[in-house]
Formats: C-alpha cells, structure tokens, sequence
C-alpha cells in the first residue's frame, strides 16, 4: 500500500525564510504531474518583520505554482499584471509556461503580524504544453468545492476526486485536496489514477496499520486505502497521471536540459520581464551552473 515514505527537508528559500521540502526527493521525483512540494511554515511573523522574509522577483518556466494557504496571507505580483493576496481557503494557479516572472511578499505580516502555515506545489506541464502562453488564476468560494462526512471537512483544490470537480483549469488528469481530520474521522484517498500520495501537515494519521506523524509524506500504490486521524490532522491528499521525465534546475522545469539553459541564460542577462508592480530588485541566478546544452551535430 505505501510504497515509500518522504519525509520534509528544511530548506532556505535563499532569503530567512525556510520551507520544509518534501518534492522533488532523490529516490522519487514526481508523483503524477506534481515536481515540487513545499510545506510553508506554520511560522509566526511579528508585525513589523523585515523584508528579508521576503521572495523578490523571480522566473519561472514549464510548470504551474499552486499556491494553498491554511492559514496566513500572502501578496503575489506577477509580470502578467496581476497583483492580488492569496489567503486561507483560495488558490492562487499561476502557469508559467513558456516564462512568467512573480514575487511573494508578507505585507499583511508586516502590518499586522500574521500566523502563516500552507503548501506551495509545482505541477509540471505535459508534453506539448510546456511552451504555452503564460496565465494566472484566482480561485475561490464555488470553484473550490468542499464537504463534510464523519468528522472530516474537505476542500478539492484541483481536478476531480470525491465526485466533486473544481473550477480550476488544469492541463492533465491530476486531483489535489485539503482534508481537515478529526481526531478517530477517517477518509479514503482517492484511487483512478497512477500516482498517489498523502501529506501530513499537522496531526498524526494511520495508515495500514502504522502511525505517520506531521512533516511525512506518504507515497501510495494504486490500491484503494484509507487514513485515520489519531489526533486532529491536516492532511494533502494528491496524485495523477505521470507526465515522463522532467529536468529540474532552480525555478525552472522542462523536459529538455537545453531549454533549461536557455532560461538561465534568459534570467542572467536580463531578458525575462520583472513584474510592473515590484520591479526594483530580483533573485540572481544561483551560482551552480544549469545542466549542461546537449551537443548537436551539424
């Protein structure tokens, strides 16, 4: 049932702001579309905390961000021109697809003082719609279908799972849902597709038979299962179809390492548009060098 436990890895996000990364991880990549998982917080921000929590200006190609907030705020600008706060409850699906530049800002944080705790996950783009136009989306209320059923309330993020589908658009088969456990509720996992896996963000679960506690990621097999709050849990319930290979460097995801050289080639020299709202500074371009451009014959 449970082909392999993930668990969270502290991770600085090269500001003073840590995440716990659960995807990509070495001995398992993917599961279904989805690249990258960070698990944000839960981290109290006193008012008045300084910019450096921060994540300026940055690029990003070939996926889309899928931002879900349990419980804080955060400010996205884009180079598209959107300029809105994602908030507990809402989606922010920003598709970067062929480039899209954004920046994540903690000004509610800064004003008020703020309790952040959430997810951030890439889902990457299938085979000829890596390179389309980039788009951003808000969602909430009616899009993001929830219910209620023995001690469990539940919210559907993405794609079609317990016979609810979301109004969110995406660009292959995929579900993602938030399940608030009461302590003894449980609740199956969805099945129907290739890939699954359910993430503990708060709480403790059982799993067949055995206890998982917050931070763990559980990668399952295609058989029905089910999970058990053994306290009050948080948890992420996802999966899909697999996409193929994908190479990863930085923020950037595509399945040819030259076009990943592109992009960062395209950042360093300045070619890719900051966001009209928040162009004054930017990440650089870290210093580990991209995967190397694939030879062609002439």
């Amino acid at each position: 049932m449970i082909e392999m436990v993930i668990e969270q890895r502290r991770r600085s996000l090269g500001n003073s702001f840590e995440v716990g990364r659960v995807l990509p991880y070495a001995k398992r990549r993917m599961v279904g579309p989805f690249i990258f998982f960070d698990h944000i917080g839960p981290l109290d921000l006193a008012p008045g905390v300084g910019r450096e929590v921060d994540v300026r200006a940055h690029p990003h190609i070939g996926l889309s961000t899928v931002t879900y907030l349990f419980s804080g705020e955060i400010m996205h600008r884009d180079s598209l021109g959107y300029e809105l706060p994602v908030r507990p409850h809402e989606v922010n699906w920003m598709t970067a697809g062929s480039g899209i530049t954004h920046s994540e800002r903690f000004e509610h944080a800064r004003a008020h003082g703020d309790h952040l705790h959430g997810i951030q996950a890439w889902v990457a783009l299938p085979d000829g719609m890596e390179e389309i136009a980039p788009s951003f989306s808000h969602h909430s209320g009616a899009d993001l279908p929830q219910w209620q059923e023995g001690g469990v309330s539940g919210q559907l993020i993405a794609g079609s799972a317990y016979g609810l589908t979301a109004g969110v658009s995406t660009h292959s088969p995929l579900f993602y849902a938030h399940l608030d456990m009461q302590p003894g509720s449980t609740a199956g996992i969805p099945a129907g597709h290739k890939e699954r896996a359910l993430y503990v963000a708060s709480g403790s679960v059982e799993v067949g038979g055995m206890r998982h506690e917050s931070g763990r990621m559980l990668v399952l097999g295609e058989r029905a299962s089910r999970v058990r709050a053994l306290e009050h849990a948080t948890v992420m319930v996802l999966g899909g179809e697999p996409i193929g290979e994908r190479h990863l460097y930085w923020n950037f995801v595509s399945s040819s390492k030259d076009r990943l050289a592109q992009a960062a080639a395209d950042w360093k020299a300045g070619r890719m548009k900051l966001p009209d709202a928040d162009d004054q500074e930017f990440v650089p371009l870290p210093d580990a060098p991209p995967p190397p451009v694939a030879s062609h014959a002439v």
